[in-house]
This record gives C-alpha cells, structure tokens and sequence, in this order.
C-alpha cells in the first residue's frame, strides 16, 4: 500500500490520480444502490438503525431547524430528522450520487416524508447552498468517500449558522486487538461473499471494507475538524468503536 502523492488518493488500497476517484466511487454507488438498504441490514444484523438514531438523539434538534443530511443517500437519517423538524423545519437530502438520490426520493415518498424534505445533488467538497444556512449538517457513512475531506469539512463549516453542529457518523477503529482482528476477517473474507451472493457484486464492497481502513481514526478526524474551525469537538464510540460519531461546533 503506497501513501498518496499531491496528485493521488486512496481508493480502497490503491493509490489513484485524483480527479479520477468521484467517477470510481459514483461507479460503486450506481452499482450498490438498488441493494444498499438490504445490504445495510444484513451487513450490520439491523444495528446501523441504532446507529443512526443515536445520531438523531445527540444531535440537539428541534421543531422548525434547518437540517442539511450531506451523503444522505437511502434517507435513512433524512427520515428521522423529518419527523423531529416538523412542519415548519426542513431536511435537505444531499448526496453527490444520483442513483443513491433517485431511491431515497423514491423511499422517502413512499413513507409519505417529503413535504419538509429538499433533495439536492451535490458535492461535498463544494456545497451549493449559502453562507450560515443551517442549524445541524450530518453525514453518515459518506465522509470516507470523499475525496478531499478536509475541503468538505470546511465547507460544511461555512454553511452552518453560528451555534450549529455537524455530526459525523462513520465506521472507525475498533478499541480492542480482538475485536479489530474478527471485524478486519469480517471485512475482508465475509463481507465481499455477501456482496456477490446478495447483490451480485463483490467488487464493490470490497472495495467499501477497504475504504474503510483507509478512513482516518477517531482522533486524526477529531484534530481535522478543529483545523477546519469547530470548536468542542468530541466523538463517541459505539460498537466498540467499529463506529464513531463525532461531534463538533460553529461559534
């Protein structure tokens, strides 16, 4: 494994030009997306849902917030911030990804959701929406497909209102030897057959197991979202630390 250059990055293990890496990920996305909520299920035996609501529960927000879901794909998350926005608030479903965007559109509508949901294609890296827009910004198991994170974690900041928050759920780095070694030989040996067997596409979630080990740990993503201007940055292990949501402020 070679560390990237000023001119690579990681996709997975490999090390690939830049300005090719969007096209690759958008490729495992438009191949993933039809199974990915199935896949989500059956990967995680249903704890991912325990996962995001957590989120949801430590986010702070309330009836009338402008929430932006960033990655927000399926819409799992979006659902939940919906119900808690209320009528007068809104969720804006963004996610860089069509296929992704076209099935929680799909999935949102028919949970009968989309009367405070906003869906917007976007990229990370450089959010189309103004200055101090929104109260709370999530992104959920997207960030460590982002090519220049430290570019989106700036620009999230700059699209917070002063006093908002991002949360930033994502898989890290086990807290114990044992448990990292079960977890690498699920990534690794598991993870793809289940990929071949239920989505027919083995490729593609091995390259997502690999993604993940390449994803900054818990307190190398702590001291990037400082450097991008939050304050009282925090995280919180769940799993073990298999995930993390981090926390942190615009003041």
């Amino acid at each position: 494994m070679t560390e990237p250059s000023n001119n690579t990055t990681h996709f997975g293990f490999k090390s690939v030009p830049k300005e090719q890496k969007v096209a690759m990920v958008a490729d495992v996305f438009h191949s993933v997306a039809a199974k990915y909520d199935i896949m989500n299920d059956v990967m995680s035996m249903g704890i991912h849902r325990l996962w995001k609501r957590f989120t949801i529960d430590s986010s702070g927000v309330r009836p009338g917030q402008q929430v932006l879901d960033l990655a927000g794909g399926t819409g799992d998350i979006t659902a939940l911030f919906s119900k808690r926005v209320g009528p007068t608030g809104k969720v804006v479903l963004a996610d860089i990804n069509e296929s992704m965007l076209n099935v929680g559109r799909d999935k949102l509508r028919d949970l009968g959701l989309v009367t405070n949901i906003e869906f917007v294609q976007a990229n990370a890296e450089a959010l189309p929406f103004a200055d101090n827009s929104f109260d709370i910004v999530s992104i959920g198991f997207g960030l460590r497909n982002v090519t220049d994170k430290d570019a989106a974690l700036r620009s999230i900041f700059r699209v917070l209102k002063p006093g908002g928050r991002l949360l930033v759920l994502e898989f890290s780095k086990p807290q114990s030897e044992v448990l990292s070694k079960a977890y690498d030989l699920y990534s690794f040996r598991i993870l793809p057959f289940m990929g071949q067997l239920i989505a027919n596409d083995k490729e593609s979630y091995q390259y997502l197991a690999e993604s993940i080990r390449m994803h900054p740990d818990q307190e190398t993503l702590k001291q990037m979202m400082q450097d991008a201007g939050f304050a009282e940055v925090s995280y919180h292990n769940l799993t073990g630390g298999i995930v993390a949501l981090h926390r942190g402020y615009k003041f």
